[in-house]
């Protein structure tokens, strides 16, 4: 691949990282909510579902997704769904944290992972994205195998880089709360941006 192909996808990659949408609402959500720990644990799951998202994307099925609606709703519902069952596990411990702290534990690093690897997987639009745009920086002279590899790895590094930061700036934001019901007015807070999250996800449309 060119390199100044591949600086420019590099940019354009990074442009849209910086850009917040569902996936870095549910990151800050798992930071104010459980943790930095929790919340870097979800951003090793965007990365793998942005991964598979776009590896989908350039294996053709991102064509599929354009043409049916039924396959366009069915993994935009799956994503919307997990982001608000999560966010609503979040806001409940929250609620029901008072006297008995010990009854209120934080959402685990394990389904945090799993939950953003389920909403960067089941995404449509960044599906369909990766269709559109991707595709725009392979050279039909090159070996189609070795650079849609090179792009899914730029890409999925650079937007992991982003939403470390985004995980780490909100997680020490949370960890300046110190008293007990400002932190359970914290993980209620993080619950409901998940929830609104997994809403803007089921809002979308084609």
């Amino acid at each position: 691949m060119d390199i100044h192909l591949w600086g420019a996808f590099a940019a354009a990659s990074l442009i849209m990282s910086l850009i917040p949408g569902p996936g870095v609402a549910s990151i800050i959500g798992f930071a104010f909510s459980s943790g930095r720990r929790v919340a870097l644990a979800s951003v090793a799951g965007m990365a793998v579902g942005n991964a598979t998202a776009m590896s989908v994307s350039l294996a053709g099925a991102g064509v599929i997704l354009a043409s049916s609606a039924l396959a366009f709703t069915l993994l935009k519902w799956a994503g919307a769904l997990y982001l608000v069952t999560i966010g609503v596990i979040a806001i409940v411990k929250g609620r029901t944290s008072g006297s008995v702290a010990a009854s209120a534990r934080p959402i685990s690093a394990r389904n945090a992972f799993l939950a953003n690897v389920a909403v960067g997987t089941f995404h449509p639009k960044t599906i369909l994205f990766f269709v559109a745009f991707a595709s725009q920086f392979i050279s039909p002279t090159g070996s189609y195998i070795n650079q849609a590899a090179i792009l899914v790895l730029t890409f999925t590094g650079v937007a992991a880089a982003t939403d470390t930061l985004y995980a780490l700036t909100a997680s020490q934001a949370s960890g300046l709360v110190r008293s007990a019901r400002l932190r359970r007015w914290t993980q209620m807070a993080g619950g409901t941006v998940l929830v609104t999250a997994g809403i803007a996800t089921a809002a979308m449309k084609r």
